[in-house]
C-alpha cells in the first residue's frame, strides 16, 4: 500500500463529503425552492409551485426560527422578499450567526439549552402572538432548533430540562426518543408555536436532520402536528431506566398522562389550518451530491441508504465488512468503489473521554481495518461541521491508523472504551476538521476501496 496512493485516496474522500455538503446549501436550498415574482410568492418545483400565495393581501410578513443552518436560511429569504420584510427573529447556535439586514439573531447553546435560548424564544413567541389574520409568517427550521427553540413549560427550570437533555445523548436514546421527552417539557415544541402564530398563516421551511424526514421530529416539530404522547415520554424513561429524572419533570409528564395537562396539538387541530409545512434539503440529497463527485472520479458507487440507525460501533462494524467484501468478491460494487451512507447512530457513553458519533464510528472502523494490505478510506462526517463537543466534523481513517496511534503511544482499543476518539486522532492527524458549514442534514459516511 503506497503511502502516495493512500493520501491521495484520502483526498478524494474528502472531496466527496464536501460536495455532499456543498448540496445542501441552505441558502441555495430556499433559493431553489421559493420565488417571489412581483406580488405572487410560489414554493415548490417552478412547472408545478405546490403552494401559491399573493403577497398584496399581508398587511405585515414575519420572519422566525431556529437551527443551526438558519442564518443563511433567513438571508435568502430576505434577498427574496426585499423590502416586504417587517421583523424577523432567529435563534442559532454561537459562532453561527452572520450580519442580516431586517432579522435579529439571538446566538445560544446547542445540544444542551441555555438561557441565551430561552430569552430568544421568548421574543419568538411574543412576536408570533402578536400575529394577526393579515400576517404572513417564514417559519425557517433547521437541525440543532430542539436545542435553540426552548421554553420550559410548567414549573420546571432550565437547568432540570438540561439535565433530562444530557441523560437522554448519553444513554443512546434515538433522537426520535429524544425529541418526543423535549416537545413534552417544553410550551413551543410539537405544533405549540402553531398555536401561538394563531390565525395567521405560516409558511415553515424545513432543512431535514432527522431519518425518514418526519416533519414532526425535525427541531421536535414547532409548527407541526404531533404524533407523540405524554405517554410514549414516560415509556421512553422506563426503557432506558432513567433513574435519575428531576421531580418536577416526572410529574409534569404524569399529570400529562392523566389528562391534566393538555396534549400537544395533534393532526387536525385548529392551530394548522394556516400552517404550510414543506422540507426544502435532507440527507438523501446530499448522498446524491456524493455519488455524482465520486462517479466523476471513476468510482463505482453504490448509496446504501440514508436512514441508518443504531449504536455507531456495531454500524461502523457493517460498513467495514462490506469493504472486506469489496475486496474479496467485488460485490456490492467492484473496485474502485464508493459505499456512501447517511443518517444518525447514536452513542451509548461509557467513558470520560472527548468525541462525537462520527469520530466514534470512525475509530471503531480503524480497528476493523487493522492490518489489511489493500487500499480502504473510511470517512464520517456531520454536514454541519460539528461533531459532538469538538471541533472536528468526524474523521477519516485507513488500515494505517491503528499503526500510527500505537507509534505515537496510543491503544486505540482504550481509547474507543473510554469514548476518546477526539484525542486518539488528534496526534494520528485523522480528524476532518470543515468549520461551521451552515448547514445540517445528519451525517455522510463514505467506504472507499481502489
Amino acid at each position: 500500500m503506497e503511502i502516495g496512493e493512500m493520501k491521495a485516496m484520502r483526498s478524494e474522500a474528502e472531496e466527496i463529503f464536501r460536495s455532499a455538503v456543498a448540496a445542501v446549501n441552505p441558502y441555495a436550498a430556499v433559493r431553489r425552492f421559493v420565488r417571489v415574482e412581483g406580488e405572487r410568492l410560489s414554493l415548490g418545483p417552478e412547472e408545478r409551485p405546490m403552494i401559491e400565495k399573493d403577497l398584496s393581501r399581508y398587511e405585515r410578513i414575519l420572519l422566525v426560527g431556529g437551527g443551526k443552518a438558519t442564518a443563511p436560511m433567513a438571508r435568502a429569504v430576505e434577498g427574496l422578499l426585499d423590502r416586504r420584510l417587517t421583523r424577523g427573529i432567529i435563534t442559532v447556535k454561537y459562532g453561527f450567526g452572520e450580519k442580516l439586514s431586517v432579522t435579529e439573531i439571538v446566538e445560544a447553546n446547542h445540544p444542551l439549552p441555555d438561557l441565551k435560548g430561552v430569552e430568544g424564544t421568548a421574543r419568538i413567541l411574543n412576536l408570533l402572538q402578536g400575529a394577526g389574520e393579515r400576517d404572513l409568517i417564514f417559519s425557517l427550521i433547521s437541525g440543532g432548533g430542539s436545542a435553540l427553540l426552548v421554553q420550559p413549560a410548567g414549573g420546571i427550570a432550565l437547568g432540570e430540562m438540561q439535565d433530562l437533555t444530557r441523560s437522554l445523548l448519553e444513554c443512546g436514546a434515538s433522537i426520535d426518543e429524544i425529541n418526543t421527552l423535549r416537545k413534552h417539557i417544553s410550551s413551543v415544541k410539537g405544533g405549540q408555536m402553531a398555536r401561538a402564530a394563531m390565525p395567521a398563516t405560516t409558511i415553515n421551511l424545513m432543512l431535514s436532520d432527522v431519518v425518514g424526514d418526519s416533519m414532526d421530529v425535525i427541531a421536535s416539530g414547532p409548527f407541526v402536528p404531533d404524533t407523540s404522547t405524554f405517554k410514549d415520554a414516560l415509556d421512553i424513561l422506563g426503557k432506558y431506566d432513567l433513574k435519575e429524572v428531576p421531580p418536577a419533570i416526572r410529574s409534569h409528564l404524569k399529570q400529562g398522562m392523566d389528562g391534566r395537562i393538555p396534549e400537544t396539538p395533534k393532526a387536525g387541530d385548529p392551530a394548522f389550518e394556516r400552517v404550510h409545512n414543506l422540507i426544502i434539503g435532507s440527507n438523501i440529497m446530499a448522498l446524491e451530491a456524493a455519488e455524482e463527485k465520486a462517479r466523476s472520479l471513476g468510482y463505482h458507487t453504490l448509496i446504501l441508504s440514508s436512514m441508518i440507525e443504531g449504536e455507531t460501533r456495531e454500524v461502523a462494524r457493517v460498513h467495514t465488512g462490506i469493504a472486506r467484501e469489496m475486496l474479496k468478491t467485488g460485490r456490492p460494487v467492484p473496485s474502485p468503489g464508493c459505499i456512501i451512507s447517511g443518517g444518525e447512530t447514536t452513542v451509548t457513553i461509557r467513558g470520560k473521554g472527548l468525541g462525537g458519533r462520527n469520530q466514534e464510528f470512525c475509530l471503531a472502523a480503524a480497528l476493523e481495518l487493522e492490518g489489511l494490505s489493500q487500499r480502504v478510506a473510511v470517512l464520517s462526517g456531520g454536514t454541519d461541521g460539528d461533531d459532538g463537543p469538538t471541533n472536528a466534523a468526524g474523521a477519516i481513517v485507513d488500515p494505517s491508523t491503528v499503526m500510527r496511534g500505537k507509534q505515537a503511544g496510543m491503544t486505540a482499543s482504550d481509547f474507543l472504551a473510554n469514548n476518546d476518539a477526539y484525542h486518539f486522532f488528534e496526534k494520528t492527524g485523522d480528524l476532518l476538521i470543515t468549520g461551521p458549514t451552515g448547514t445540517n442534514v445528519m451525517d455522510v459516511r463514505l467506504v472507499l476501496v481502489r
